[in-house]
């Protein structure tokens, strides 16, 4: 029986560790930096603005989530981060109520890149908070219409999924505010929403465009017999679909963009997709339509066919395409309005009008968002929304790092982790390496000037980062024979060769010479399925072939660290190719995954840099209609595999996954909707929840020297997880730190570098995206464990009823206190307010503590930042200070520190390592003599101090004999008078010596002939010195001592004179209120 229940207990006590979760509000203090860039920014898919304050903007990203603005554009900020998708297709605001916000989650331009989303969304607060409204199947919302006369009743309009077959789609009405839906236009399972549009002038009447249409991993078709346009006139509940006898074209037709006129709602205008693509109009509320134009009215209608009509002017409308075109003619003629030539990304898809003034234009596009006050003639992008879609991220290690990657239509980019100069990370830190879509970037090993990047389809080059020179590599086949690249083409380099790079089509291509000649090392890897490669035909009525769909390629290839022989392929159609050989002999081992879909997605494979045995392999099947998640795991050079991730896991399909190289047990997992991390080797999985959106993340990489976690997302641009340490530490002790009630983690190299000025614009106000910036200096890692939740409340209800019987007793006088008591509570509320503060003292190698100093420290997990200094000294000041604490000083001598923490009655220590700036000549540097400089002068700046607090003093005692003369009688106070004020005259001299009297009025006064100028500058030249000070430092500092002996000896003079007359004329006196001052040594 004994037995029995040791083993209960043992299995209980498993069971809670296995149970214990991180509370993501006690970590905080480890936030992730979204450094941008916004210059770049990301597709815009929805704008809605409050007519009642047309400043106040709201705009949706196809995967960064909704906007707000409240200044016309100028500044902005995130809205819909704690909810689950960020993939916006549709945003309404009511404007009866602007505090109602309806938003339609997934993107519905669905080219083969879009996010799919997770249903309809509401906010009756501003959008400050949200709640989920339901149809979370129908993936794609594209339209929202609100009743103007009654809000409650809401039509959406779901385009469906793009990747399959479904029901979820067609127009969803609901007339009690969401809570029910009803489908009210349903055609079939591959048919959705083009466009909805509600009459000006009467909300129930409704034009609604269905779509039929199709995409899979090889190809998409837009058009078929579903498609066409309905009308509705009991606000949406019934419809009837137009044919050709009320003028739509013969045939089938495609994707369907309407317009009604707001100044005359019997104007309709549809851009059609058909055999012919066409602009057709109705004069008679949409009864009836005929061809207009078939000329210059867009190029892709799949991806846009929007237009748009003034509300003022029946006649103008603006189509959106690739470009922006305007008709003056109500359709008959288009001119190019918005074009490369006035320096707009092109490839537009929203569009907003000022109902009463038509210059006012508010335009979303693929690069971002453009605002124009003069009617289209100039434009101003929003440099402020970073929603760019990057694909991959890389990382050198230079000081600061930089990051790279490449975009979704905007190219590829390199920019700096961090910044060692004022101002943050801007815009222009960011430099484009290559033009197009942007995919992976690759800097060279051995010298990142030069690197490796591509855009659509297999485009190679070679980028050189200070020319600006890119040369085309792209692998041709000996043969000639047609090489299939995908979309996003596989790149690795091989580290054992710095020249050394793999590429990937069906074939392997290796390069050893930096891409001036290639061969290919595998036959073809993919299923090479004849069916899946017509893409020449891929579009439907329309045809678009863009290397989109290309198919049957590879997609990643991942040569082993360890073993320059072993490399693995995974391909777009399911095949995990391997060889052991260096490429003479592979063999596919995809079906030695557990229940991997047939044809599945396998964008990406991380190889252990810690265990050459160890592979990770990234599945997603999305693009079948599937949206579960896999995680393939092997130990033993891919021979077994393990699932270890699915549903029951995390949200959303995998996309990227990335190991520690310290601790192979810490693993980072990207999925369509976040970040997850797991600290047992993948038994579990733990969603990142506070501080970091739910946003695709694509791509991952940990910088090694500063163990940070770099992601690239698509939809939220770059985000950094400076120091991942603590993460590290709790997953080697299983959490179990987390029981610690005091712990400081181990810390980085402190580096003492110097920031400079502004690059551009200093003071930029509010119009522009500043990156979040690395914090300099030491930062320490601090856990303080939380009280338990039992002890807080029990600790509350404590003082609760102290307070209640603090109030029963608040009759009683003050002064019936009594004065002891008083005393005492003092010292205690000191110690209450220190017991939020740690100690920390840095103790040099020869043992001698060069510093203390403190900080506030809260429940859970802390940043606590140092800049490295030694002790330094108290300047004169006019005022005290509210708490004394020891003053920092000049930098420390470079070298490891043992850094110890002192908190309530707990104790821990850490190394630090302090060094230069790794950027400096060291040659140059001489920290040792610095600091023997500074420690020098700092000698006199302690008598300097010491002797104005002396007069500081002596001001405080004389207001104190003041005070009793003042009762004295007339003939003592006439006779202490004179005097009284003659020593407060030269005290007040020998003051404002050191520093300018307080002025009557604001004013800059010259206070050249001072002391502390002369000390300051002083201080400037040593402080600022790379050693010993110059010959031109040391004529500051000599003027600096010997206008100190000039101060100090009239100083001295006084007390040993005046001051002492003074005294003993006063001693006379009963009551005995001085006390002597000693002379200060000089020399």
């Amino acid at each position: 029986m004994k037995y029995g229940f040791t083993l209960l207990l043992l299995l209980c006590s498993f069971f809670l560790m296995d149970a214990q979760e991180i509370d993501f509000d006690q970590f905080k203090a480890m936030k992730f930096r979204n450094i941008g860039p916004a210059g770049m920014s990301g597709r815009i898919t929805a704008i809605d603005v409050n007519l009642r304050d047309k400043d106040h903007i709201f705009v949706g990203s196809a995967s960064g989530g909704v906007w707000e603005s409240k200044n016309g554009g100028i500044s902005w900020k995130p809205i819909f981060d704690d909810q689950p998708t960020l993939s916006i297709g549709a945003l309404k605001i009511n404007q009866n109520n602007p505090a109602e916000i309806w938003v339609g989650t997934g993107e519905g331009n669905p080219r083969n890149s879009h996010n799919s989303g997770a249903g309809v969304f509401k906010t009756v607060d501003g959008g400050k908070t949200w709640t989920y409204m339901g149809l979370k199947e129908t993936k794609l919302i594209h339209r929202i219409i609100i009743n103007e006369h009654d809000p409650n009743t809401v039509l959406v309009g779901a385009m469906g999924s793009a990747w399959g077959t479904s029901s979820h789609r067609g127009v969803y009405k609901t007339t009690d505010g969401g809570a029910t839906w009803e489908k009210t236009l349903y055609i079939g399972d591959n048919v959705g929403i083009a466009d909805m549009v509600a009459d000006p002038s009467n909300p129930n009447k409704i034009m609604a465009a269905m779509w039929e249409f199709g995409r899979t991993p090889w190809g998409f078709n837009s058009g078929g017999k579903g498609s066409g346009i309905h009308l509705s006139y009991d606000g949406g509940s019934t419809w009837k679909k137009l044919t050709d006898k009320e003028g739509m074209p013969k045939g089938d037709m495609g994707r369907v963009g309407l317009a009604f006129s707001a100044s005359k709602p019997n104007i309709v205008y549809a851009l059609i997709e058909a055999k012919t693509n066409g602009l057709y109009k109705s004069v008679d509320g949409g009864e009836k339509f005929s061809l207009v134009s078939s000329k210059n009215i867009g190029n892709r209608p799949f991806y846009y066919a929007e237009i748009y009509v003034d509300p003022q002017n029946e006649n103008r409308i603006y189509n959106l395409w690739s470009y922006v075109s305007k008709s003056e003619d109500g359709g008959k003629t288009f001119k190019t309005i918005m074009d490369y030539g006035n320096s707009v990304h092109p490839d537009h898809h929203a569009f907003w009008i000022d109902p009463d003034d038509s210059n006012y234009l508010i335009d979303g596009n693929d690069g971002g968002l453009n605002i124009s006050r003069d009617g289209s003639k100039t434009w101003r992008f929003v440099q402020n929304l970073p929603v760019g879609q990057f694909y991959h991220v890389d990382v050198d290690n230079d000081f600061p790092y930089n990051i790279y990657g490449g975009m979704q239509d905007n190219g590829s980019w390199v920019g700096p982790g961090f910044v060692l100069k004022s101002g943050g990370i801007r815009n222009y830190d960011w430099q484009e390496l290559y033009f197009g879509d942007g995919f992976d970037v690759a800097p060279r090993k051995d010298n990142n000037r030069y690197g490796y990047a591509m855009s659509q389809g297999g485009n190679i080059g070679l980028w050189d980062k200070v020319t600006g020179r890119t040369e085309f590599i792209k692998p041709q086949h000996p043969d000639g024979e047609k090489l299939r690249y995908n979309w996003n083409a596989a790149l690795a380099l091989d580290s054992n060769n710095d020249c050394g790079l793999y590429f990937g089509s069906q074939f392997v291509h290796y390069s050893d010479d930096c891409g001036k000649s290639w061969k290919i090392i595998s036959p073809d890897l993919t299923t090479n399925d004849t069916i899946k490669q017509n893409q020449s035909k891929s579009g439907g009525l329309t045809l678009d072939i863009t290397g989109a769909e290309n198919h049957t390629t590879i997609l990643a290839i991942a040569p082993s660290p360890h073993d320059e022989s072993f490399i693995l392929v995974g391909t777009d159609d399911g095949n995990l190719q391997v060889t052991n050989d260096g490429g003479d002999s592979w063999n596919n081992i995809a079906n030695k995954l557990p229940g991997l879909p047939k044809n599945a997605w396998i964008p990406q494979i991380e190889i252990s840099k810690i265990n050459p045995n160890e592979i990770f392999v990234v599945v997603n099947n999305y693009r079948m209609n599937d949206w579960s998640a896999f995680l393939y795991h092997s130990t033993d050079k891919g021979l077994t595999w393990r699932r270890i991730v699915d549903d029951r896991d995390v949200d959303g399909f995998v996309c990227s996954v990335v190991q520690d190289p310290e601790h192979d047990d810490l693993i980072f997992l990207g999925t369509d909707v976040g970040l997850y991390f797991s600290l047992d080797h993948g038994n579990k999985w733990i969603k990142w929840e506070k501080g970091f959106p739910p946003v695709q993340v694509r791509d991952m990489k940990i910088q090694s020297d500063f163990d940070d976690l770099i992601l690239g997302t698509f939809g939220r641009s770059f985000w950094v997880l400076d120091d991942i340490k603590p993460l590290r530490e709790l997953s080697k002790t299983k959490m179990k730190t987390l029981d610690e009630p005091f712990k400081v983690f181990e810390t980085g190299i402190a580096y003492q570098t110097s920031r400079r000025s502004y690059d551009g614009i200093r003071f930029n106000a509010q119009g522009e995206f500043i990156g979040d910036n690395r914090r300099g200096g030491a930062v320490f890692n601090i856990w303080n464990k939380p009280k338990d939740k039992e002890e807080a409340e029990m600790k509350k209800s404590s003082k609760d009823k102290k307070e209640k019987k603090g109030k029963k007793n608040k009759d009683k006088s003050k002064k019936d206190k009594d004065e002891k008591g008083e005393m005492d509570k003092k010292p205690e509320a000191k110690k209450k307010k220190d017991g939020k503060k740690v100690k920390i003292l840095a103790i040099n190698a020869q043992g001698d503590t060069v510093r203390t100093f403190k900080r506030n420290i809260k429940e859970g997990l802390n940043r606590i930042g140092w800049r490295p200094d030694a002790k330094g000294v108290d300047f004169p000041r006019k005022s005290d200070p509210k708490e004394k604490s020891e003053p920092g000083g000049m930098p420390i001598i470079p070298g490891t520190y043992k850094m110890v923490f002192f908190y309530k009655d707990y104790k821990d220590s850490v190394n630090l390592e302090i060094a230069l700036d790794p950027r400096i000549d060291k040659s140059y540097f001489d920290p040792e003599a610095k600091y023997d400089a500074m420690s020098s002068f700092n000698g006199h700046v302690e008598k300097i101090t010491k002797a104005f607090n002396n007069l500081k003093e002596a001001k405080k005692s004389m207001k104190l004999y003041k005070e009793i003369i003042d009762v004295q009688p007339d003939s003592i106070k006439k006779m202490h008078s004179k005097t009284h004020k003659t020593i407060g005259s030269q005290i007040d001299s020998l003051m404002n010596l050191y520093m300018l009297p307080e002025a009557k009025k604001v004013e800059y006064r010259d206070d050249s002939h001072t002391l502390m100028n002369k000390v300051y500058s002083a201080r400037r030249f040593l402080g600022t010195s790379a050693g010993a000070p110059t010959e031109n430092g040391q004529h500051a500092i000599k003027t600096a001592i010997r206008e100190t002996k000039k101060v100090l000896t009239g100083i001295n003079s006084f007390f040993e004179g005046p001051w002492s007359e003074y005294v003993e004329d006063v001693k006379a006196l009963p009551v005995d209120i001085f006390k002597s001052f000693d002379p200060i040594d000089i020399d």
